[in-house]
């Protein structure tokens, strides 16, 4: 196995060919654990959840959440990106350097942000996001949705309802419009 899925030997048209077999999340993590030589158990305890947990999410019948895809990501030394299977590289080229998104991300890293997304059909603007996270093409985001109507502060993490909930979520970063960092201890 090389990593970035199931090999299978077959003849096509008379020639030896290797097909490669796609991999589940489930089975990526399962792998990934293996080769930390780690248990379900090892694994759950060090992430706070139980062992059937971890069952669950390498059985493909549950998924992590995102802060657990980024702990286990960090854990065994692969990208995000790898894990979900939306890349076949379990972690980026180190000689390339980062692009303008990377830097721009790392900069805003950790500070309060004005941010706006798509999400399927619907364009979201935060009234204060912070960026926790990010890796490959995903952005672990700690956000706060505009709220409607008069009073509204960037900063405040109150709230009721949809609008005003704080939520933290993975979002893919081909999906944000734009990151606006606010200066330190004002408003954008």
């Amino acid at each position: 196995m090389d990593g970035k899925g199931l090999s299978f030997p077959h003849t096509l048209r008379g020639k030896s060919v290797n097909e490669v077999i796609p991999m589940s999340m489930g089975a990526r993590l399962a792998q990934e654990r293996r080769s930390q030589n780690l248990t379900q158990e090892q694994l759950a305890e060090t992430l706070g959840v139980t062992r059937q947990a971890v069952s669950r999410w390498e059985s493909d019948t549950a998924y992590p959440e995102t802060d657990k895809i980024i702990r286990m990501a960090a854990l065994f030394g692969v990208s995000c990106d790898y894990l979900l299977g939306a890349s076949n590289e379990p972690s980026p080229a180190p000689d390339r350097p980062p692009s303008p998104v990377t830097r721009i991300l790392r900069e805003a890293m950790g500070k309060k942000v004005l941010l706006a997304f798509y999400e399927e059909d619907d364009f979201v603007y935060c009234d204060y996001a912070v960026i926790l996270d990010f890796d490959g093409g995903w952005a672990s985001v700690e956000f706060v949705r505009e709220k409607k109507g008069k009073g509204k502060n960037p900063l405040s993490l109150q709230g009721g309802g949809p609008e005003g909930k704080r939520e933290t979520r993975l979002i893919p970063l081909s999906s944000v419009r734009t990151v606006t960092i606010l200066p330190e201890g004002g408003e954008g």
